[in-house]
């Protein structure tokens, strides 16, 4: 069964906690820091859970309330609206997940490492994938998307170059995590951290590709066009008499 699921829906005090760990990307963060056991002890509501630790089961909903990201794409493209969305709603994002997702991939593969199936190596391999995404999005944040937002300039298109041909590398780095993992697919049986887990990369996967479709379809051709504009329009008197261009 692939992790995709649908996390629209309202959550539920009535929800069983192992079934919202497995739906809810995220939400393995949320119930470990609160030490509710999502793992073996996933079979009961949130509410009994929450009740059994003294906790508000109310204040636990408003929590993993705020994990439900919107899944659609912006309407805005005005590159400073546009920027400000990326940040938000990627970035930060990406530095949220990536943890959590090392976190349980290093646990998965401790504990089920006589399991065929464990995806050895998925721990090493989202280590690597968050150390460039972070130096990826630190160059945006700190040169590119200031430099956007103030308009621009004649040499936007070297930053640009280079974020595209690192957006190169971030799609091979997730076809490989596609592979490690059969398109985020946990086996037959997997516990549920190995499916919360594989629901998280799967989201993780959306985003990033949603992320950089925004900036590589919509952000930077904005700049790109104008730049290729632009020596027509600061070119020559069309071969006015006596202005020297001929």
């Amino acid at each position: 069964m692939n992790a995709r699921l649908e996390t629209a829906a309202a959550l539920s005090a009535d929800q069983q906690i192992g079934q919202i760990a497995v739906q809810l990307p995220g939400a393995t963060a949320v119930f470990r820091r609160l030490k509710l056991d999502f793992c073996c002890g996933g079979q009961v509501p949130l509410a009994t859970a929450a009740a059994e630790k003294g906790l508000d089961v109310n204040a636990v909903l408003s929590e993993l309330a705020a994990l439900q990201r919107p899944s659609a794409l912006p309407g805005v493209s005005e590159p400073g609206a546009l920027v400000d969305h990326i940040l938000a709603r990627y970035h930060d994002v990406h530095r949220v997940q990536l943890p959590e997702l090392i976190r349980m991939a290093h646990r998965v593969e401790a504990v089920h490492r006589a399991n065929p199936d464990v995806p050895a190596g998925l721990g090493n391999l989202l280590e690597e994938i968050q150390q460039e995404l972070l130096s990826h999005m630190q160059k945006e944040e700190a040169i590119l998307f200031p430099m956007l937002k103030s308009g621009g300039n004649p040499f936007v298109n070297q930053p640009i170059g280079m974020m595209r041909a690192e957006h190169v590398e971030h799609g091979a780095a997730l076809e490989q995590l596609n592979a490690l993992t059969h398109d985020a697919t946990p086996p037959a049986g997997a516990c549920n951290t190995w499916r919360a887990l594989y629901a998280g990369i799967a989201q993780f996967g959306d985003d990033l590709i949603n992320h950089i479709h925004l900036e590589n379809n919509v952000l930077f051709p904005q700049f790109e066009a104008a730049q290729q504009a632009a020596p027509v329009a600061r070119g020559g008197c069309g071969g006015a008499s006596g202005c020297g261009c001929s």
